[in-house]
C-alpha cells in the first residue's frame, strides 16, 4: 500500500496549527506545507473545496481533514503508513 499525500493547511500563528507541527516534526512525516496567509491561493482553494478558511486541516489524499486533535489522533494512528521527511 501506497503512503496517502498529505497536504497540510496552516499558518504559522496558529496555535492549534503548532501542536499538529509538532506530531509532523517528531514523527518527521513527510507533508506538504500549505501557509494560507503566505500564498493566497491555498486560502482560495481550502475555501472553494470546504466552505471554510479554518485551519489546520489536513488533506489526505484530497480528503480534508479539521481539527487539530483528530488530525494528530489520525497521524499517530497511520505512522506506519507515512513517508518520512
Amino acid at each position: 500500500m501506497s503512503a496517502p499525500k498529505l497536504d497540510f493547511y496552516y499558518f504559522e500563528s496558529c496555535p492549534y496549527c503548532q501542536r499538529v507541527i509538532k506530531v509532523i516534526d517528531k514523527h518527521k512525516i513527510k507533508v506538504n506545507w500549505m501557509d494560507i496567509h503566505k500564498d493566497s491561493a491555498h486560502a482560495k482553494k481550502l475555501q472553494a473545496d470546504t466552505g471554510r478558511t479554518t485551519v489546520p486541516c489536513l488533506y489526505i489524499d484530497g480528503e480534508p481533514m479539521f481539527e487539530s486533535l483528530d488530525i494528530m489522533k489520525w497521524m499517530e494512528s497511520n505512522l506506519d503508513n507515512l513517508d518520512k521527511a
